[in-house]
């Protein structure tokens, strides 16, 4: 059984090969990625060979634990993108806990992240390993450690997975997940305010962070002997429990009903339907704000600028240890800007199959860009407050008389990527499954076109906002109020050609946002 789930698993990594232009792109990528990741993270840890024994020992223990971590909030975020993470896709299956656990666990060391995680880790076998049997030691700590990665994420995801189907726990864990990774700046905004140095908090948080799981294998290759050995048989204990306790979880999970459809909810109109125009665009800007309230994506994705503009306030925040620079307070809210309206690179992606109902009314280009303008209008009208609070606060922070220039600039460069995303809405759009973590981007195979239209988008607007930020960031301030003008005049422009396109290539558009889930 476990061969035929590892067969399976690469099956479906060489059917990413097989499928559209997109998929193999998104493929390909990750395998670059990956490959980077492992030499690069192999070449560090033998490279601290080069430290002295202790501070190697420290760094080792908190990139073991950083591994261990990623293990845990990755599949997570993942949760609904890989089926396998579901033990209730599973549950119609004629296989015993036992094989369904030892198939999960085999599945789960298949792929490009998984070994690159296994080959980065076994850099520390030549970066801490002082003598031969801390050389033995490793060999074996090692894949122990591994092996706990691989349990812990599983029993996690099991343990969470009645919780993550459901929309209010995918709002707490999208809550959670935003405020691990806010927590993870804090070492970087206290080194930039000047609150201790970075052996200091590394030796600190090292001294906590070995007698994690992984942190004990990696203490285990420094220390070697007896007490090396020692430690990796409480790593391997406690990998042990860790599986028995996924057994039970599995079992659980597997004889738990379904509660993400139990239950019925009430449909409440709009307080503000009488203020928003008639027609497509009105009904538009309705359907988005609801969205932005009921959808967890929706709700993650302002958090989560949120956040983005929080942790630059207090990373840019003198720094320097004088006189606040322009950069300081405009740069936080134009990089808000951005990431708020990232939203829009993938406009029709939320609707998923529901899109046929506009495909059959839509019979001019006209509706679309309606629609198009709709969902940006909607964008703004929250996104524009959130960025006028964050300029007053950076202002408040630097100088008062940048507020207006950040608030300017942070607005503008939202319609830049409106106008981007105005084309990879119709070019590169992709399907957002219904019942996912808030994290997840894309549909199984789309994870290329998820990455291409981001990252598009957002290096696009970046791109064209220079002409204006660059004046800006040299003191003239009285530029940015170029930049509303030029993002919203360009997102006009292309809507208007955007929409011809998306009409154009609706069958398509209604392909890739349908795909199964």
């Amino acid at each position: 059984m476990v061969g035929l789930f590892v067969r399976l698993k690469l099956r479906l990594l060489a059917g990413s090969l097989k499928g559209t232009s997109q998929q193999r792109f998104g493929f390909v990528f990750s395998l670059i990625a990956g490959l980077v990741v492992a030499v690069a993270g192999f070449y560090l840890m033998a490279g601290l060979r080069t430290l002295d024994p202790s501070m190697a020992a420290d760094v080792g223990v908190v990139f073991f634990f950083a591994i261990l971590v990623m293990w845990v909030v990755g599949p997570l975020l993942m949760f609904g993108l890989d089926d396998t993470l579901d033990p209730a896709r599973l549950a119609l299956f004629p296989l015993t806990t036992g094989q369904l656990t030892r198939g999960l666990l085999a599945s789960s060391a298949v792929g490009i992240w998984p070994v690159a995680s296994l080959f980065a880790m076994t850099g520390v076998i030549f970066g801490l390993a002082r003598s031969v049997t801390g050389a033995l030691i490793g060999v074996v700590a090692v894949p122990v450690a591994f092996a706990c990665c691989l349990v812990v994420s599983r029993l996690v995801t099991t343990a969470l997975s009645g919780a993550l189907r459901t929309r209010r726990g995918r709002d707490l864990m999208a809550v959670a997940v935003i405020l691990l990774v806010v927590g993870s700046q804090l070492p970087g905004m206290l080194l930039n305010q000047g609150i201790g140095n970075g052996l200091e908090i590394i030796t600190q948080t090292a001294g906590v962070l070995r007698w994690s799981p992984t942190g004990l294998a990696a203490h285990a290759i420094a220390d070697g002997g007896l007490v090396g050995v020692a430690e990796v048989v409480a790593v391997a204990l406690f990998t042990a429990v860790c599986a028995w306790l996924w057994i039970v979880a599995l079992k659980a999970a597997l004889t738990r009903a379904d509660s993400s459809s139990q239950g019925g909810g009430s449909v409440r109109r709009s307080r503000f339907g009488g203020l928003l125009p008639e027609g497509v665009l009105g009904a538009v800007v309705a359907k988005e704000l609801k969205y932005a309230r009921r959808d967890p994506r929706g709700r993650v994705t302002w958090v989560s600028a949120l956040a983005v503009v929080i942790i630059m306030i207090f990373s840019t925040r003198n720094n320097t240890g004088g006189e606040p620079i322009i950069w300081m307070g405009v740069f936080p809210v134009w990089l808000g800007g951005l990431v708020v309206s990232l939203q829009a690179t993938n406009s029709f992606g939320i609707d998923g199959r529901a899109l046929w109902i506009n495909a059959v009314v839509y019979a001019k280009p006209a509706a679309l860009r309606a629609d198009l303008a709709g969902r940006h209008l909607a964008i703004t009208l929250l996104g524009a407050p959130l960025l006028c609070f964050a300029a007053v606060v950076t202002g408040v922070l630097t100088k008062p008389e940048w507020i207006v220039p950040a608030a300017l600039t942070g607005v503008g460069v939202m319609g830049l990527v409106f106008a981007v995303g105005s084309f990879t809405s119709v070019y590169v759009a992709y399907t957002q499954p219904e019942r996912i973590n808030a994290f997840t981007g894309a549909a199984p195979g789309q994870g290329g076109q998820a990455f291409l239209s981001s990252i598009g988008s957002l290096v696009g607007g970046a791109v064209l906002s220079l002409p204006v930020l660059i004046p800006v960031m040299a003191g003239h301030v009285w530029v940015s109020v170029l930049m509303p003008v030029l993002g919203f005049g360009l997102a006009w422009l292309a809507r208007a050609k955007a929409s011809v396109i998306g009409l154009r290539r609706m069958p398509e558009l209604m392909a890739d946002v349908s795909r199964p889930t």
